[in-house]
């Protein structure tokens, strides 16, 4: 995990164009989009000292995605708390490497940022993801329609799960 270089925004962009990758997002990225969403996760790092850190695989260095923490949307359960989030290249699926950095930017937001709880959310249809967020030991707390989604998209019905932090005085599942 580390910060974003301009080298890392072609391979970003491509990322953001597959159709599979994005297949739980309403629509793939154009490389303008792709490119703000670089600024704005840098600007987020500017304000908050953490967001989302790009990743790469340590023997080779190559950029493989991102992972980490971000703010909660507004309307959603557990708008105004962080979640932590991540979003992979095909060629990086299935290796473990989500769930290594994102439980890595977990830790952090409870030992190096002092956050008491975490959220994470997605589409009801991306198990994938849920899977994840399980391995985390986040724990199940709504299913909510996602406001930035069109009404009747198959990807509106969301759900949400929370990790309360040790400091918070909840049980741990």
């Amino acid at each position: 995990m580390r910060r974003w270089r301009d080298a890392d925004r072609d391979a970003y962009a491509a990322m953001n164009a597959d159709p599979l990758v994005m297949r739980y997002f309403p629509a793939t990225l154009d490389r303008a989009a792709s490119d703000a969403s670089v600024d704005r996760i840098e600007a987020l790092f500017e304000r908050q000292g953490f967001g989302l850190w790009a990743l790469e695989v340590a023997e080779s260095a190559g950029f493989i995605g991102f992972t980490g923490l971000n703010p909660m949307p507004a309307g959603v359960p557990g708008a105004g708390g962080i979640e932590v989030g991540w979003r992979l290249a095909r060629h990086a699926w299935h290796q473990g490497y989500a769930s290594e950095a994102a439980a890595a930017a977990v830790d952090l937001g409870f030992n190096g940022a002092g956050l008491d709880e975490i959220w994470s959310m997605t589409a009801v249809l991306n198990e994938p993801s849920q899977a994840v967020m399980r391995r985390l030991g986040m724990a199940f707390y709504a299913h909510f329609e996602h406001p930035a989604v069109a009404v009747g998209h198959a990807l509106r019905p969301h759900v949400v799960y929370r990790l309360p932090g040790a400091q918070s005085g909840e049980a741990l599942r």
